[in-house]
């Protein structure tokens, strides 16, 4: 499905490691599209994606990650791709796995790289926190999903076409795996490196209460189909 596949990228500051990952994708799926999404970045990220991208979508004040998707999941539809993914831009996520990602939409609907949380550089308060979301946010979709936190993910456009979320920053991603699971769409998982350490803009308290408050409104037993 690489053939008809675009490639997101959204960005916030991220200058230091964004040649890495474009250039990581053009490696991995080199007949996608790739689309750039400079959320109110104040450093050359805007310049490294008109460089490197195929289209670049600018939001002149940052909006949060969730925004930035749905500005690009919009460009998707108009342009009529078979599907998307979707990588961040921080360098946490290895772009040599676009492909296999991408192909395992032959099997599932929607695709996400699973990080590993043992043995690896990743804080004991995060992979308890990881692990305990995850847990909490599957018991809501129905199903078995181990890394809802990875921004590392393969969608088929007609998931985009059903599944619209409210939210504008990371709690639109949690919100999109429920709903999408509970529309009956396929979730599956290909195993990624962990790479940890990259800088991120993830807010400990604030955006974490976000996704806390999407669980809830989402908890077992309030889908009404």
């Amino acid at each position: 499905m690489t053939g008809t596949l675009a490639c997101i990228v959204p960005a916030l500051n991220a200058a230091a490691s964004l040649p890495r990952v474009l250039a990581g994708l053009r490696e991995s799926v080199p007949h996608a599209f790739l689309i750039g999404v400079d959320d109110g970045s104040v450093d050359d990220t805007r310049s490294i994606l008109e460089a490197s991208c195929d289209h670049v979508i600018v939001h002149e004040v940052n909006q949060g990650k969730g925004a930035a998707l749905k500005s690009a999941f919009k460009e998707v539809l108009a342009r009529g791709f078979e599907a998307t993914l979707t990588i961040d831009s921080d360098g946490q996520h290895d772009p040599a796995f676009a492909k296999p990602i991408a192909e395992a939409l032959d099997r599932y609907d929607i695709v996400v790289g699973v990080r590993s949380r043992a043995g690896t550089r990743m804080p004991l308060h995060r992979r308890i926190s990881n692990a305990i979301s995850s847990r909490a946010i599957s018991l809501c979709a129905g199903c078995e999903l181990p890394d809802t936190q990875s921004g590392f993910r393969a969608i088929r456009t007609e998931v985009l076409r059903k599944v619209n979320p409210p939210g504008a920053r990371y709690e639109y991603e949690t919100a999109f795996l429920i709903q999408a699971a509970r529309a009956g769409f396929r979730l599956g998982a290909v195993p990624i490196p962990t790479i940890y350490g990259a800088p991120s803009y993830f807010r400990e308290f604030e955006d974490a209460a976000r996704i806390l408050r999407t669980i809830w409104q989402n908890r077992p037993g309030t889908y009404r189909g």
